[in-house]
């Protein structure tokens, strides 16, 4: 199995040399130019690891990674910043950094940080299955898009699975409404939030099988996959 890893940077030429060095190292490597398309693809595959430029549009690395603490707690975050004082240092650390490496860098010191937050983690390489969740009655396959229950069966659109699979991540938890906008979309305004409604009313019809399931609205804040035993 080939380590995934997550790399933000807007440095259009920067982020190539990162990248072709670390596939040279054997990674996976998927490269995002800003912060809404790296939080975009996060939601979408699975990584083992993230690497994110600091000073990024739309969404810049403190804020990402922020984001991404809300649905992941343990995926190492090592940052790439211009930024070497303290507060900034602290800063990244508190937005759930795990390791910070100041610009310029050479790449021998790079794989070292790469290698040694690979090594603090190597338990959960063996992470836990998201290809399948079970809710209630019904089984969400993430990988073929595919939702079935003993008396109904659907296969669902991208987006409609990428949804309902944040939503199982924080079953019986509330998701901000934002989490799930960025995630999916990629963006968070008026237009997709009125899609996003369309969608939350097409799950919850898919969903009506099982009466302990409800997708609750939680005013102000987002939504919550409520699952009774």
């Amino acid at each position: 199995m080939k380590i995934r890893i997550l790399l933000v940077e807007d440095d259009t030429s920067l982020g190539f040399i990162i990248s072709d060095q670390l596939k040279s190292d054997g990674y996976h490597v998927t490269l995002c130019l800003d912060g809404a398309e790296g939080f975009k693809r996060f939601n979408e595959e699975h990584f083992h690891l993230c690497i994110f430029d600091v000073m990024m549009p739309k969404k810049d690395g403190f804020i990402l990674a922020s984001d991404i603490r809300k649905i992941n707690t343990e995926i190492p975050i090592l940052f790439l910043t211009a930024k070497s004082n303290d507060a900034d240092k602290v800063q990244g650390f508190k937005s759930g950094g795990d390791d910070y490496l100041t610009k310029p860098f050479n790449v021998e010191e790079l794989e070292l940080r790469v290698a040694a937050l690979l090594r603090r983690v190597n338990i959960t390489l063996e992470s836990k299955d998201e290809s399948k969740y079970q809710i209630g009655e019904y089984t969400f396959d993430t990988v073929n898009f595919n939702l079935k229950h003993p008396f109904f069966e659907k296969n669902l659109t991208n987006k409609e699975a990428q949804i309902l699979k944040i939503l199982c991540k924080f079953m019986n938890q509330v998701v901000a409404r934002d989490i799930v906008l960025t995630g999916v979309w990629g963006q968070d305004d008026y237009f997709v939030g009125r899609s996003l409604d369309v969608f939350i009313t097409k799950l919850r019809k898919y969903l009506k099988e099982d009466e302990n399931i409800q997708i609750a609205n939680i005013h102000g804040i987002g939504f919550k996959l409520e699952v009774q035993d």
